[in-house]
């Protein structure tokens, strides 16, 4: 690896939540257990049931993991942006992938190869609990998804989504929710088609508790939305 591509792919490793604060000695051994693979948009990462090479660190761009439903709807289970780490879970006894991993746009990431990774962990056993914090984290997420997939109608589980997002401090002139993905990703997210979810804000819209500009959505009335959470 020549001396600019280890110096972009230590600024990573440094950027990355599960490697911070480890030593300059210790980045470099980590980087030579590593390749960098680009993906235009839309091109697959890898696919469910896929041989695990190992787990990978966003460089650039944005990856969304999905997984696909017996109906045939794409089920987003989590979008991951720079210096997010994702598959994990193949550093265990998984042998392949448990979803699909495509890119939103074109993007940059680090493959941390499986089989080096896990001779570096036997070497250096701090790894192995900054890897079990980082595999907690996606439990939580999922623990999220699962809480949204609870509710049967589609405008309870988008006033939950909302909800979730809200600054914990509401101002007078409402809380603002910016989307980081398009609206057809978020459908994925709740397990919904984009026509659906199209119908549900056009409902929000038209009882007056939001308004909608491109990504950014406007609360207008919490209790509003609250409302639909007790009626499931």
């Amino acid at each position: 690896m020549d001396e600019a591509r280890m110096t972009v792919l230590l600024g990573t490793l440094r950027q990355c939540p599960l490697f911070a604060d480890m030593s300059p000695p210790d980045l470099e051994n980590i980087a030579a257990t590593c390749d960098t693979i680009r993906l235009n948009k839309g091109e697959t990462l890898f696919r469910e049931n896929e041989k695990a090479q190992g787990f990978f660190i966003v460089q650039q761009g944005a990856i969304h993991v999905n997984r696909v439903t017996p109906d045939g709807r794409e089920q987003v289970i989590a979008i991951f942006r720079p210096y997010n780490c994702f598959a994990e879970i193949c550093l265990t006894t998984f042998q392949s992938y448990p979803a699909n991993a495509v890119a939103l746009e074109s993007s940059i990431v680090v493959l941390v190869r499986r089989t080096d990774f896990r001779a570096l962990i036997m070497r250096t056993p701090e790894l192995a609990l900054r890897m079990l914090t980082s595999m907690s984290f996606h439990l939580k997420h999922l623990v999220q998804t699962m809480e949204d997939q609870k509710f049967k109608r589609i405008e309870s589980r988008l006033a939950h989504y909302l909800l979730r997002l809200c600054p914990m401090i509401e101002r007078d002139e409402g809380a603002v929710v910016r989307l980081t993905s398009s609206k057809k990703v978020l459908a994925g997210q709740l397990g919904v088609s984009s026509e659906t979810l199209s119908r549900a804000l056009a409902r929000f819209r038209k009882e007056n508790l939001i308004e909608v500009d491109g990504p950014v959505i406007r609360i207008l009335d919490l209790d509003g939305l609250r409302q639909y959470l007790v009626e499931q």
